[in-house]
């Protein structure tokens, strides 16, 4: 059964509904150019409404680890999400300055020729994510990428599928790719950072 992520969140009630839903880990955007960017202030006021079911991930785009390092702290995160170019030694530098273990998901863009080989590079993170490649996109595209590229294929690390997923075509990709988890913003929105609470109940129950 996959677990799933609802990320893009922005609002106290759309994030404790994720949570009543059963998702098991909520994400919350830390790099100011995407349409679910959310500040500090805003993510821990929602995380004080929360009863603490699911996961706190916080998105972060090639950032100064200080900066993210601060943000994770104050806000209680559970797991970073490095949605950028980060490479190993950031990452480790990153695993470093946490004394507390943090949760490392690293993100990869996905298109056809895509060098799989790149994954040996990341023996250090706990999970790696696949989302659709788009020139100057670093996400939230709400396309797929063609599944069949991942199909069949084996990782050392758990896999987070995101990229394009809806309530209609979660479990065609689930079939398909076989995920640890999936992983949702703009398919579960009637407006960038404002979720559907029927279409995110829809996803959640079609994904499991």
């Amino acid at each position: 059964m996959a677990k799933v992520k609802i990320c893009g969140l922005t609002n106290v009630e759309d994030a404790r509904k994720a949570e009543e839903l059963g998702a098991d880990y909520l994400g919350f955007v830390f790099f100011d150019k995407s349409l679910r960017v959310i500040t500090l202030p805003a993510c821990e006021r929602i995380v004080d409404g929360l009863k603490g079911s699911s996961k706190k991930v916080g998105l972060f785009l090639d950032q100064p680890i200080a900066e993210v390092a601060r943000i994770a702290r104050a806000a209680g995160l559970d797991a970073l999400q490095l949605h950028g170019d980060e490479g190993p030694e950031y990452i480790n530098e990153m695993i470093k300055v946490f004394r507390k273990r943090i949760i490392i998901i690293k993100s990869f863009k996905i298109k056809k020729g895509f060098d799989f080989s790149v994954l040996d590079k990341y023996p250090m993170v706990d999970f790696i994510l696949f989302d659709t490649f788009k020139e100057g996109m670093p996400g939230g595209t709400g396309i797929a990428f063609d599944w069949d590229i991942v199909s069949g294929r084996t990782f050392q690390k758990p896999l987070f599928l995101a990229g394009g997923l809806n309530p209609g075509n979660v479990r065609e990709a689930v079939r398909k790719v076989n995920p640890y988890a999936v992983d949702i913003a703009s398919g579960v929105e009637s407006s960038p950072g404002k979720k559907d609470h029927a279409l995110m109940e829809g996803f959640i129950n079609a994904a499991r």
